[in-house]
């Protein structure tokens, strides 16, 4: 299975200024999702008081933040200054800092835990980034990472991509990026870590549900609110787009509950030690 992309470096940029523009967004749209699956994360890399974490591809700074109430001794790194701007303000005691997954700027054997929510997706050499963390690792250290599942379970990408593919195409000239779903599937996810040096690899799914206001907020988000997803969107024909857009409704129509929508969104929880 291809696990790397033809050219990391153009991915890598594509990334990171679309990160730059869609901090708000982002925090609005997948702030009350992707924070569900914090407490297992953390649990998973064995974080409590005392334990030194990096936390990889911050963000907004959820994990760390979650990390350092837990009373470890956190550092947060992420490729967006736009992101990192937005850490430092809502958790101005934690430190963090500008940094490469890919290209990591500490010791080896720095942290106790190395931990990384969503972020190893929008990465171009994602095995390398796993590499770095286990670089980082003292022996006996244990690194944690979430992706989401495949799209059947995830639903709001089996509803988009499915929408894409009646309505619009694929294949738009944006910079190729390793597959999606890639670490959705348990047994790739063991085999790298494995093969990475990590033992006792473990997989979990975490389940989620994305709690969105309105039929039309799938779209929005998926917008205004992501960097590879929103790319294949603004690359489609106003009137596919249209298309897209009506089809997505009628699909979200079936996960309304009560005033609101309600999308099962389960994520994909691995784990190992370093030997």
């Amino acid at each position: 299975m291809a696990s790397e992309t033809a050219d990391p470096s153009a991915f890598h940029a594509f990334e990171r200024t679309g990160w730059e523009s869609i901090p708000l967004a982002y925090q609005d749209a997948y702030g009350t999702l992707t924070t569900q699956a914090i407490g297992p994360l953390l649990d998973a890399a064995r974080v409590g008081p005392g334990v030194r974490v990096l936390d990889v591809a911050t963000g907004p700074g959820y994990v760390a933040a979650a990390a350092a109430q837990r009373g470890a001794a956190v550092v947060g790194i992420d490729f967006s200054a736009a992101m990192l701007a937005e850490a430092r303000r809502h958790h101005p005691a934690i430190d963090f800092q500008a940094g490469n997954a890919e290209a990591l700027s500490f010791p080896d054997a720095s942290f106790d835990a190395a931990v990384m929510s969503f972020g190893l997706l929008h990465l171009g050499r994602p095995d390398q980034a796993l590499a770095e963390a286990h670089r980082v690792l003292r022996p006996g250290g244990r690194i944690g990472f979430t992706v989401w599942a495949r799209p059947e379970e995830a639903v709001a990408f089996g509803i988009v991509l499915r929408a894409i593919e009646r309505h619009g195409r694929l294949d738009v000239p944006l910079p190729p990026g390793p597959p999606f779903f890639r670490f959705s599937d348990p047994e790739e996810s063991r085999r790298v870590l494995l093969g990475l040096g990590f033992r006792t690899p473990e997989v979990a799914v975490v389940p989620q549900v994305w709690r969105l206001g309105s039929l039309d907020a799938l779209f929005a988000v998926m917008r205004d609110g992501t960097v590879r997803t929103a790319g294949l969107l603004r690359a489609q024909t106003p009137e596919a787009l249209d298309a897209i857009r009506a089809e997505m409704r009628e699909a979200v129509r079936a996960y309304q509950r009560g005033g609101g929508i309600e999308l099962p969104m389960p994520a994909i929880l691995a784990s190992a030690t370093k030997r």
